[in-house]
């Protein structure tokens, strides 16, 4: 089910997947293109594409590989022109069931040092959408500039010459201020 915080579900039950795993590749459709590209702050996406590996880590956790593919059209910070950039991002996470406190719910803080911890895994699936659109936005530059687009700054004000000068003194026929 789609949603505007999350554009894009493809759940998988973890506790039926094959002990020799599994490979499930997503194309997104253009309706939820669209839906993601709103929630990027892009002009639009054009392909949206993961490939993903999910095998056993222990007992019961996952292991999610795999890669994220996108054409995404976006405005050049320069020229203000149209580009597209393609983006490709690798995926690589585990997941392994929380731990739920004394309430029963899973914990609010995860200790971080190496090795990285595990996410947590919230019931019995994963959302492969959830985590091809979080690595489509990772990969989008904020800043999308054209190849030969160059900056250039327009010419530096005269010293002197700035809003405030009318409250200043008037000059006398020398340059100098009375």
């Amino acid at each position: 089910m789609r949603t505007a915080s999350q554009p894009w579900t493809v759940k998988v039950r973890t506790d039926d997947l094959p002990q020799a795993g599994r490979r499930v590749v997503l194309t997104a459709d253009e309706a939820t293109r669209i839906a993601v590209a709103r929630q990027a702050g892009v002009a639009g996406i054009d392909r949206l594409e993961a490939a993903f590996e999910l095998t056993r880590a222990g007992r019961d956790g996952v292991r999610v590989s795999g890669d994220v593919a996108a054409t995404v059209r976006q405005t050049c910070v320069v020229t203000l022109e149209p580009i597209e950039s393609q983006i490709r991002e690798t995926v690589d996470l585990a997941f392994a069931p929380g731990t739920p406190d004394a309430d029963g719910r899973e914990p609010a803080e995860i200790a971080i040092g190496p090795p990285e911890p595990p996410e947590p895994l919230i019931g019995a699936a994963v959302d492969l959408g959830a985590i091809a659109t979080e690595f489509l936005i990772l990969g989008i530059d904020p800043y999308p500039r054209k190849g030969d687009a160059v900056f250039e700054a327009p010419p530096a004000a005269a010293a002197g010459s700035g809003p405030f000068d009318v409250l200043a003194p008037p000059k006398k026929a020398d340059g100098e201020r009375r």
